[in-house]
């Protein structure tokens, strides 16, 4: 069966940096698209990035640009985002997403979903 699995999630100071992995299983990894959504306490789902299934052409939602980068590993079934000079802002649980088609900021366009990882920033 399908499977996403986050890590590299936890606790890390302002202006510190994570990695998050996403290890993909039970389907064709590079023919689908990749994300990343984060979720804070009592908020809505929010679009953080997503990388296309064939040039792998990086998007980002606003409040991460310049921050935050995205980037897959075919050969491995791996998507990863690098977060650098994090802030108490971006605390929250974050999803990884596999899509079959092209519309990365929509939420009811994403096929799969990992479980979530815990990323908290203090202040």
């Amino acid at each position: 069966q399908v499977q996403l699995v986050e890590s590299g999630g936890g606790l890390v100071q302002t202006g510190g940096s994570l990695t998050l992995s996403c290890a993909a299983s039970g389907f064709t990894f590079s023919s689908y698209a990749m994300g990343w959504w984060r979720q804070a306490a009592g908020k809505e789902r929010e679009f953080v990035s997503a990388i296309s299934r064939i040039n792998r052409t990086p998007y980002y939602g606003d409040s991460v640009k310049g921050r935050f980068t995205i980037s897959r590993d075919n050969a491995k079934n791996t998507l990863y985002l690098q977060m650098n000079n994090l802030e108490p802002e971006a605390t929250a649980v974050y999803f990884c997403s596999a899509y079959s088609g092209s519309y990365y900021y929509r939420l009811g366009m994403v096929d799969y979903w990992g479980q979530g990882t815990q990323v908290t920033v203090s202040s």
